[in-house]
């Protein structure tokens, strides 16, 4: 008898130990008692009921997901493999078990489907510009997906796109053209205002002409400033002058007699034009009297 009772303690005693769980920090144990749910324990130690109760420990530390490469056709028809990775944690236990077969994969193939859809509703230069509004975009949808599972989303981040070689070259033209204009305006502005400089300068030049010597001065010094062999030979800004001066002189006296010329050759034209009408008029005269010594003849003849 005493055996018995001594082997039923010690049965008692084993069944009342494999009762005790004990559940680490980042641990919950959802209890089942009878199949039903009874509470969400944990963490630390606690006791259930052998044998009529059931746990189901789940890990409620973020976990991390590695969507792999998946092709996808960008809003204007470009083909892409776009991979990313994903952040998510429990937050309620009971749901997790509860409400899905199986928590994990559930959050791979709803991240996975969402970040297809996502990528083929933009472009590949929002793809590739924008990625955090895709990101927040896909983490928005795939929360709201998995909201009733007692998961949420915590982030999520596009790690790589890849870009077909065609596509690649192409682009590489796209921003060596872009970066080509961007520095002839740069070179068209700078040339704008060393322009509007060298006026101003020209400017007070010409209000004091010793800034030139003193400009030809520092030349010498920055020509100097370096060992070569180059020969400076330096003209006085008087004689720039002399000869400006000479210039106009000749100017104006080859302009005097052009006009001189042509007054010439006016008055000779004028002349021409007057001589054949005195030779006309003289010509008439001498007829006249011609005529008039003949009919003197012939009345004298006649009265004789």
């Amino acid at each position: 008898m005493e055996t018995i009772i001594g082997t039923a303690l010690v049965i008692s005693i084993l069944l009342g130990l494999s009762g005790l769980k004990i559940d680490r920090e980042y641990q919950r144990g959802v209890i089942f008692r009878l199949g039903r749910m009874k509470s969400v324990r944990g963490p630390g130690m606690y006791w259930i009921i052998p044998v009529l109760d059931q746990k189901k420990q789940v890990d409620i530390r973020t976990k991390t997901v590695d969507i792999q490469p998946q092709e996808t056709i960008t809003a204007d028809s470009v083909t892409i493999k776009v991979n990313a990775v994903l952040y998510y944690r429990l937050i309620d236990p009971n749901k997790a078990i509860n409400k899905v077969e199986n928590y994990e994969i559930a959050v791979y193939q709803t991240a996975l489907t969402t970040l297809r859809n996502v990528v083929g509703q933009n472009i590949l230069d929002d793809v590739l510009q924008n990625r955090d509004k895709i990101n927040n975009t896909i983490q928005e949808i795939v929360d709201e997906v998995t909201g009733p599972w007692g998961v949420v989303i915590e982030r999520v981040e596009m790690k790589d796109v890849e870009i077909p070689p065609s596509m690649q070259r192409a682009m590489a033209k796209e921003a060596e053209a872009v970066r080509e204009k961007r520095a002839r305006i740069i070179k068209a502005a700078a040339e704008q205002e060393a322009s509007i400089k060298l006026a101003e300068a020209s400017q007070k030049i010409v209000e004091n002409p010793a800034v030139l010597e003193l400009r030809r001065l520092q030349m010498l010094t920055e020509i100097g400033a370096e060992n070569n062999t180059t020969t400076v030979l330096m003209i006085p800004s008087d004689f720039l002058m002399m000869a400006k001066n000479l210039s106009d002189v000749v100017q104006a006296a080859t302009k005097s007699q052009d006009k001189s010329a042509e007054k010439a050759e006016t008055s000779s034209v004028s002349s021409e034009t007057v001589t054949p009408q005195l030779q006309e008029s003289r010509e008439v005269n001498l007829n006249f009297l011609a005529d008039g010594q003949h009919s003197t003849s012939d009345k004298i003849l006649a009265d004789s």
